[in-house]
This record gives C-alpha cells, structure tokens and sequence, in this order.
C-alpha cells in the first residue's frame, strides 16, 4: 500500500547503519551453527555483524564502498547517521513494530553498541582481511567464494536510486560468488516507500536461468512496515 509523504523515510544516498549480529540472526533466519561457514556481508555499512562473526570463529567478510576511505572518515558518517536516523524513526515512530527493540532510545543504544564493535575491528591492523571496498553489482571476490552471502537494507529498499537492470546484475553476482549448495539471503523486500519491489517476477526469473532456486521465506525482525518476508536463494 502506498505511502502519504508524511510516511515516507526520506533518504538522500545510503545510509552507513550499524546492525548487530543478533539483528542479523532474526533479519535473515540464520541457524545456530555458522562455524566453518565462509560469510560475506554486502553493503555492511557499520554494522557489526562481521566483527562478531569473527569473535566467535566465524569466517565473515563485509564488503561496502565505504571502505575505501580512512577508517576516521567511514566512522565520523556512521556515527552521524546513527543520530540522523534516530530523528527520522522518532518522527515516524508509530508506523514501526518495536517489538524487538523496545522503544526508539533502546534501538539508538543498540545502534552505538554495534558502531563502537564496528569502529574497534574496521580500525584493526589486519581490518583489510575482514573488509574489502567494493560495490554491487561487480563483487570484488573470486567465483563461488562464500557460503552464505548476505545483503540486508540495499537491494529493493533504494529502488528509487537503482533500477530493474542494476538488480538483476547485482542479485545474479551475489550468486557467482556464492559456492554450490550455499545460499544468498536478501532483506527487506520493500523500497524506502514500504513497496513491495515491482520488478520480482522478472528477478525470480532471471535467477531460475543460472539454475539457482529462488524462494520468498519468513523473517524475523518485521521492524519496517509490511517488511515479515525476505529472499532467499540456493545455489
């Protein structure tokens, strides 16, 4: 359904969010058991998910444009995000399910806590093992790479920036990178609008071609409007 204007998170580019692992396990639906599990996070912005991976011997990359820049520069417009973001739910907080997060102060202290994991391993010596730059939809990895690959809040929520062709690339990538048997998971299905993607039948489609199966599965973490299902490919 659409959106009045009031409604509508209005975002100028992409926002550097910082999610956490736990945020990640209910987005995606993930087991309990990742060790031995190659990971690659895309567009993983300031999100923490690849430093906890690897705290707990999970072998997880992230990969993000971002990532090019000095680490001072990437942390300065994460943690500015966090306080821009937070003014943006606060006005629109009643269209939110916050089940999850409490209320909009605890999701704000659940965003700094990821940020300052982020900030700590992106600052790392050895950080370029765990964190290339790079950008869809040409994946700076070797085919068949990962075992899981991952993109949540990128693909479909700007498809007012990125049209039908730079989604079909970019989903049809995630796949050459992902090993047979693995899987891609992409979260939410919806635009910035809260719509649903109007181009999936022909995604799905273009995905049958390689030989991958697609599937729309539950998600955990209904926090956006409408936002309960997520993408799910076997490779």
């Amino acid at each position: 359904m659409s959106m009045n204007q009031q409604d509508v998170y209005e975002q100028i580019g992409v926002a550097a969010t910082c999610r956490g692992f736990e945020e990640y396990k209910r987005m995606f639906d993930l087991p309990d058991q990742l060790e031995g599990k190659r990971i690659l996070d895309i567009a993983g912005g300031a999100s923490s998910f690849t430093a906890e991976c690897n705290s707990k011997g999970i072998p997880a990359m992230a990969v993000d444009p971002r990532y090019a820049y000095a680490p001072e520069i990437v942390l300065a417009d994460a943690r500015a995000e966090i306080e821009t973001s937070t003014e943006k739910l606060r006005s629109l907080a009643h269209r939110f399910d916050w089940s999850y997060y409490g209320n909009i102060d605890q999701h704000r202290a659940g965003r700094l806590e990821s940020f300052h994991r982020f900030a700590a391993d992106f600052s790392a010596s050895d950080a370029s093992e765990r964190y290339a730059a790079g950008a869809l939809p040409e994946l700076p990895y070797a085919n068949q790479s990962f075992d899981l690959v991952l993109c949540s809040h990128f693909l479909f929520l700007y498809a007012d920036q990125f049209d039908s062709s730079f989604h079909e690339r970019a989903v049809l990538d995630m796949i050459r990178v992902c090993r047979p048997g693995g899987q891609v998971r992409i979260y939410p299905l919806l635009s910035l609008r809260w719509e649903p993607y109007p181009h999936m039948d022909s995604l799905l489609a273009a995905i049958c071609s390689t030989g991958a199966a697609p599937s729309i599965e539950e998600s955990l973490l209904p926090f956006i409007p409408n936002s309960s299902k997520m993408l799910v490919i076997n490779v």
